[in-house]
């Protein structure tokens, strides 16, 4: 007999004899229930006579599954408002991978709603079971469809996931491409098809072949090995914590936010350095010791309590949401230009709103940055408001007028100063042929480096010293060293 309110049954993982006692007592005692769907194995079970509504159609009407999950909510708040009230019955358990449940509880108790909840097995359970695996202490739990619209998996890859919902080659491709930007192509995983059901199936293979699988169906889950330790940022902070600690390096716990200055500026010209060279095997060697001084400050920070690790990556987060309302907003944008004075727009109402900061156009960019770095910089920005030549011939101008003045200078202090503005002006001619000027001038440095190396190498190999050498034989040497690169 039906009983005032809502009951949620859960209707277990698909075979009808992991139902419930609980469940079983019910369905053979009530004449009507309503299930979210009926292509579920556990239906053709039920005691017959009973009379079964899905809501199965409402997955032709709506065009998405939170539509769908919302119209399942309001009906079954609305039968459970009748005096006979509802019996809802959800595959698995209500509480695992149902949408609709907490949703139904919410919405119960604003309207004064009594809910009682049969417990059912979910999928998780007879899927450790085929393969044989304990879930604890790491295992992820992930949704298909939400895993399919990222672009990165929101898990640590050194943890083992177990994703649901693969339902069809397109989640399943999907889900690939999103795992595929950590994980190997040829990463072994395993798909089960029907577990808690009568024949269930597992299959191993390569990640790259998991959307060609002909098995895959309502009731596929994906099971995705871990990577090796060490493998997530995790792992990672681990390490750094555990260097820190008392047990850990004699070294690294007397290291302090100013003591570890110098490394982290070192670590940031040895990246430059990789990507000039264009060495990617150098430049992922230096990347990981750029972001061990990061993590060391965050740490540092976080033992003295602050912020954390966590303050750092919301609030850069929150940041870069903030400043692309044109990707995570409303905003329509397309133009590169009208980014750039939007993105000022946002900085300079953040300033604004910011206690104790001033709101110059130039706050915030940093004096430690290297001279050439810091006026391109200051040019970039203040360009974003217009104060710009308005073509390159102004530039020139700029730098044969500071050139002059460099040639009338009458001290040595005006002589400094002048040359500091050519600097200036020649920075900001790279930056109107939008060549970066600190790269360019450290190329040429590179260049010349290499080539006076050579230099040095022809006069050996001919016996000589440099300094023997007269101005004019330098010049003939070095002029053929050029030509040959």
């Amino acid at each position: 007999m039906m009983q005032p309110g809502i009951t949620i049954m859960g209707l277990g993982p698909g075979d009808p004899q992991l139902l419930s006692l609980q469940a079983w007592d019910i369905l053979n005692n009530t004449e009507e229930i309503y299930l979210r769907t009926r292509m579920h194995p556990s239906v053709s079970g039920f005691p017959g006579g009973l009379r079964i509504n899905s809501f199965d159609y409402l997955y032709e009407e709506y065009a998405t599954f939170e539509e769908v999950y919302e119209k399942i909510v309001d009906i079954i708040i609305h039968l459970g408002q009748e005096e006979a009230g509802v019996i809802y019955g959800v595959p698995g358990h209500p509480f695992i991978a149902e949408a609709t449940t907490p949703e139904i509880i919410r919405k119960a108790q604003q309207n004064g709603i009594q809910v009682k909840i049969i417990e059912g097995l979910s999928f998780i359970e007879p899927v450790m079971r085929l393969l044989e695996l304990d879930p604890f202490p790491q295992t992820s739990l992930m949704d298909g469809l939400e895993l399919a619209i990222n672009h990165h998996p929101p898990f640590p890859p050194s943890t083992p996931v177990l994703i649901a919902q693969i339902y069809s080659s397109e989640i399943a491709s999907e889900v690939k491409l999103s795992l595929m930007s950590v994980y190997p192509d040829n990463h072994m995983v395993q798909l089960i098809h029907g577990a808690g059901c009568a024949d269930p199936v597992v299959e191993t293979m390569e990640l790259y072949k998991i959307d060609r699988d002909i098995h895959i169906g309502l009731h596929t889950v994906l099971y995705v090995p871990p990577l090796p330790n060490g493998t997530s940022f995790e792992n990672f902070q681990e390490i750094v914590a555990h260097l820190r600690a008392p047990d850990g390096c004699p070294w690294d716990r007397e290291q302090t936010h100013l003591s570890l200055r110098p490394f982290l500026l070192e670590e940031t010209y040895e990246v430059l350095s990789a990507l000039d060279d264009e060495d990617q095997s150098a430049l992922q060697e230096e990347l990981g010791d750029l972001l061990l001084q990061i993590v060391l400050h965050a740490q540092i920070a976080s033992e003295y309590g602050d912020f954390s690790m966590v303050d750092v990556l919301k609030g850069i987060h929150d940041k870069l949401i903030r400043r692309h309302p044109h990707v995570f907003g409303d905003l329509e944008i397309n133009d590169k230009q009208a980014v750039l004075e939007n993105w000022e727009k946002l900085k300079l109402e953040e300033r604004d709103e910011g206690e104790g900061f001033s709101n110059g156009l130039l706050n915030g960019i940093s004096s430690d940055l290297p001279a050439l770095v810091q006026a391109e910089t200051f040019q970039q920005r203040v360009k974003r408001v217009g104060f710009d030549w308005p073509d390159i011939q102004g530039v020139y101008d700029k730098i044969a007028e500071e050139l002059l003045e460099i040639k009338q200078s009458k001290s040595h202090d005006e002589v400094g100063q002048e040359i500091g503005d050519l600097l200036f002006a020649v920075v900001n001619l790279a930056r109107w042929y939008q060549v970066d000027a600190e790269s360019a001038l450290r190329q040429a440095n590179r260049k010349f480096r290499q080539r006076f190396e050579n230099l040095e190498n022809e006069c050996r190999k001919e016996g000589k010293e440099i300094s023997s050498l007269s101005l004019e034989e330098l010049d003939q040497l070095w002029d053929r060293i050029k030509k040959n690169g």
